[in-house]
């Protein structure tokens, strides 16, 4: 996997999309990113995690919602580099799946190179120490023997496990709303300490579907990319944000 990049002095424009949590029932917001991927003005393409709902192993990509978004998305690598990390919903996204996709896996943590700054770039999940469940779910589902046990269930089993799991995950953080509760956000010192060992100033996540910049001290800071949901609920949005010498550009396609 990739862990360091250096752009090419070329590159001029960067374009990084996060938490689209495509699926079946996601038809507006798969229309758009096919539609954004076909126009795309940009020499690479980061994909931050969470591309899908929820990815229970490369067998998925059978189904007519992930052959839509292989299609697209390797016809857009016929045009620049694609680059992707995985997130919590498709950290399961395998060798087969970026083949298929046009992408190359990233790392965890990326350290990128560009115009004279080095950056940081995440998922974001990571970081969020103060959410210790989950962290500790994490921990669990990223180990090889999992892993291998929830592959050899049938497809269907397995997504059913994940519709189950995110309807839990759904039922969490509304609860949390209700009581007013905070939702973990990445943890600050840790970023902080990312930042300085890799001699960056940015940190570039998804993740905590919170879009904006956040400082951090000392000219450091995190910026953090939106989710995609064209589908769902009253609040549409999708973002497409792009990074070049000029600075920072975002992108609205709700």
């Amino acid at each position: 996997m990739i862990r360091h990049l250096q752009a090419p002095p070329a590159w001029r424009r960067l374009a990084f999309v996060s938490d689209l949590h495509l699926g079946p029932d996601t038809p507006r917001t798969l229309a758009t990113f096919e539609a954004l991927l076909g126009r795309l003005q940009a020499d690479a393409l980061f994909v931050l995690g969470d591309l899908f709902e929820a990815w229970v192993g490369d067998d998925a990509l059978d189904l007519p919602y992930a052959q839509r978004v292989a299609q697209a998305l390797s016809s857009s690598a016929q045009h620049r580099p694609q680059y992707f990390i995985a997130g919590n919903r498709d950290f399961l996204a395998g060798e087969a799946f970026a083949q298929a996709c046009g992408l190359q896996r990233v790392d965890e943590l990326l350290t990128l190179d560009a115009w004279g700054e080095r950056y940081l770039v995440a998922h974001g999940d990571a970081q969020c120490l103060d959410d210790t469940a989950y962290q500790a779910f994490r921990t669990q589902v990223r180990q090889a023997a999992w892993q291998q046990a929830f592959a050899q269930r049938p497809l269907e089993e397995r997504l059913a496990q994940a519709a189950q799991m995110r309807d839990a995950s759904r039922a969490s953080q509304a609860q949390q709303a209700q009581q007013g509760l905070p939702f973990a956000d990445p943890d600050a010192a840790h970023c902080r300490g990312l930042l300085l060992t890799a001699g960056a100033r940015l940190f570039i996540h998804g993740h905590t579907h919170r879009p904006g910049c956040f400082s951090l001290g000392d000219g450091l800071a995190r910026l953090v990319l939106s989710d995609w949901d064209l589908d769902h609920g009253n609040a549409p949005r999708a973002e497409c944000l792009y990074l070049g010498p000029e600075g920072i550009q975002r992108e609205a396609l709700a």
